[in-house]
């Protein structure tokens, strides 16, 4: 046998593990789109968005104001308007944002809550001082609550950012 032939089986090896591991990572997939503009400048674009829509009607599934926010249509309606592409679902947005202890809230960032057992179901814009923005349920509108208040303090599960 050649020295060519006894090395073929190997080099076919090497090859097939080195098409394999090419193979085996897909390139990361962009969770969101950052900021048009400066952190600061789509912060305050999120914020007086949502200030805008307050009183607005619930509406499952809605995301502009001409339908009717449900919360996380609320913030992927606000973040667009600031130039941020997230995702649509409060659960996505909880996956893809930088965590955020609620010490550390900023006005403009989300706040996430477990309303169901099993995952996040709710998400509203924090403004400061314990409060947030967030369309709450059928038959209300776009409005601000506390974080204090008993029901929402129990089941907040933390802060997100994307700025």
């Amino acid at each position: 046998m050649s020295m060519r032939h006894s090395m073929l089986p190997g080099l076919l090896v090497c090859t097939l593990l080195i098409s394999l591991g090419a193979c085996s990572s897909a390139p990361p997939r962009q969770v969101y789109s950052p900021p048009a503009k400066s952190a600061a400048g789509a912060q305050q674009t999120v914020l007086k968005t949502a200030y805008a829509v307050l009183g607005h009607p619930y509406r499952y599934g809605g995301r502009h104001p001409r339908q009717g926010f449900d919360c996380s249509g609320l913030v992927y309606y606000t973040h667009q308007q600031a130039g941020v592409t997230l995702p649509r679902t409060s659960h996505a947005q909880f996956v893809a944002s930088i965590p955020v202890s609620r010490q550390a809230l900023l006005p403009g960032d989300l706040v996430f809550f477990r309303i169901t057992r099993r995952k996040i179901s709710h998400v509203g814009i924090y403004i400061g001082d314990d409060r947030f923005i967030h369309a709450p349920s059928s038959g209300k509108t776009v409005s601000t609550a506390s974080m204090t208040d008993p029901y929402w303090e129990k089941r907040f599960v933390r802060g997100g950012r994307f700025f």
